[in-house]
């Protein structure tokens, strides 16, 4: 029962389908057209939100930048350093830093550390070593992996040796912190 369509039959098919066309567009098209707004508005929000945290973290990356690239200059992680044990482990870092370079170990002795001067403690290190053995030590300190500085060093011949006494101040993390505030969320 497939007859073909007159030419009359098929432009009535054709006027009524712009119409119905037509009639979607004017009662349905603004409801679509809200629903597309809609959605390109929270695009929008949701961009710019995006934008206001990058400009919020930005000052944030280059401090753990450069926060990292201390960290693996200096061998350090603030993370494991344990407020208790702290000189200990400093004192055994900085003795087998001497040894492997050929550094021989005297006597050490550890005293605390002023709370105003934010110091864990300090210690008095005295060794005995060829003249590039103890600056090659010297060098070695900076990457111990706990925060230590030079206070006083010094330096006595001893023939083709050194004779070198150095007090040492281990840094107190704790006391080098920042006061919080407040919540800053």
């Amino acid at each position: 029962m497939n007859r073909q369509l007159a030419t009359k039959e098929k432009r009535t098919i054709r006027v009524a389908a712009v119409c119905v066309a037509i009639y979607l567009v004017l009662f349905y098209g603004p409801a679509v057209l809200g629903y597309f707004t809609g959605k390109r508005d929270a695009y929008d929000k949701l961009m710019q939100q995006a934008r206001d945290l990058r400009a919020v973290i930005k000052p944030y990356e280059e401090k753990t930048e450069t926060a990292t690239n201390l960290m693996d200059r200096f061998r350090l992680d603030p993370a494991k350093l344990k407020r208790l044990t702290v000189m200990a482990e400093a004192s055994d870092a900085i003795q087998k830093a001497a040894m492997s370079e050929g550094v021989g170990v005297g006597p050490i002795r550890e005293t605390p550390g002023r709370a105003s001067a934010k110091e864990a403690g300090s210690m008095q290190f005295d060794g005995t070593g060829q003249i590039p053995s103890v600056m090659a030590f010297l060098h070695h300190l900076e990457c111990v992996g706990f925060p230590v500085v030079i206070d006083s060093a010094q330096f006595t011949p001893m023939g083709n040796m050194l004779k070198v006494s150095l007090t040492i101040v281990v840094l107190d993390f704790d006391g080098w912190k920042p006061k919080e505030e407040g919540s800053h969320v």
